[in-house]
């Protein structure tokens, strides 16, 4: 969906982060005390931006009433400011509690009924795109629990106050434009466009510059509507699949048991991602699924994807535990998402909502 850190700040914010708890009065002190500093440019900048949004065809109209009444909005840029920052050392959690809360029965449950409700959609948007119906499903149920909760922050002040702060200007300020687009567009009103702290919006939770390349129409009303249409949503997400580079008929993975005494070194992997470096650092090194098969590799369930179907090897709870071999379309998962917990438990719980 895009730049790395694109991709980061909306994994941010659709893995509960956007409702990250702050001290009494919502806004810790430091911030605070600089927010009327913040406040005295931020008319200055917003008059910079319209000239922007103006020059790429936004109607001056458009952008005048998005920002009429505007202020600066210290609350998200204190959220953003406390996101950690992971040493590249630090140690890395087990899955397995990540596991028990993101896959859990009331979510199998929801995406079973969802996916039972939407088999006519679905199957068509398979038929389209190659993407099984049960990992779109999943998806949804990932971001937003299935359009439960899909975040209530004013997408223009969010942006436009995380753009005005300046650390990510050139990421927050196009997404801001993009916003202002939409609404030109008759996409959505100023009203009703809300979503996460960090940008994302509707059940599919994307950012808007993705909705502008990426939405499609479901139902055929001429509309790509992520927020109230579950047809467009799934139709939104298989084509953002496809454009990730989804293979069909290919696996996410498959969960498999290592064998003792296994020679890990000699999987290993040598190279080092400039993407994500944590997320793949604990991947193996390619292998077809006939070699694993040779070094002893047993799927826990099911049968082998084909012999020339190529994987990496990982063990995201140690040795002795369940681990997983991920084809290429778990490289397409990460990139909705670049988080290991949360690819796996895209793949697993679409693979429980389809059982």
């Amino acid at each position: 969906m895009k730049v790395l850190i694109r991709r980061c700040l909306m994994s941010l914010a659709v893995a509960g982060l956007a409702g990250a708890a702050l001290p009494a009065g919502g806004v810790p002190a430091d911030a605070a005390a600089t927010a009327a500093q913040d406040e005295a440019g931020f008319p200055s900048y917003l008059a910079q931006v319209r000239a922007r949004a103006v020059g790429e065809g936004v109607r001056p109209a458009t952008v005048d009433a998005a920002f009429l009444g505007l202020t600066f909005n210290p609350r998200v840029v204190a959220l953003d400011r406390q996101q950690p920052e992971t040493a590249p050392n630090a140690p890395v959690s087990d899955f397995a509690p990540y596991r028990l809360r993101h896959v859990d029965a009331a979510r199998i449950d929801r995406g079973r009924s969802t996916y039972q409700a939407q088999r006519g959609r679905l199957a068509s948007v398979e038929a389209a795109t190659g993407v099984p119906e049960q990992i779109m499903v999943a998806i949804w149920g990932h971001e937003t629990n299935y359009g439960s909760y899909t975040g209530d922050f004013d997408l223009v002040r969010s942006l436009a106050s995380l753009a005005y702060e300046g650390r990510r200007r050139s990421l927050f300020e196009g997404e801001l434009i993009a916003a202002l687009k939409m609404i030109d567009r008759g996409v959505i009103s100023r009203e009703r466009l809300v979503g996460s702290w960090a940008g994302a919006t509707g059940n599919p939770q994307f950012l808007p510059s993705v909705y502008l390349r990426l939405a499609r129409d479901g139902d055929g009303d001429g509309r790509a509507d992520i927020w109230r249409s579950a047809p467009d949503t799934l139709a939104s997400i298989g084509n953002y699949f496809v454009q990730a580079g989804w293979r069909p008929g290919e696996p996410w993975g498959v969960p498999v048991t290592v064998p003792a005494g296994f020679s890990r070194t000699a999987v290993a992997n040598r190279l080092v991602s400039p993407r994500c470096p944590r997320v793949f650092q604990r991947h193996s090194g390619w292998r077809t699924m006939a070699e694993w098969r040779a070094l002893g590799i047993v799927p826990e369930r099911g049968s082998w994807p084909a012999d020339e179907v190529q994987a990496v090897l990982i063990e995201p709870d140690g040795a002795g535990r369940t681990a997983y071999l991920l084809t290429g379309n778990y490289r397409v998962i990460l990139d909705y998402n670049c988080s290991n917990f949360y690819a796996l438990s895209v793949g697993l719980l679409a693979d429980e909502i389809a059982r």
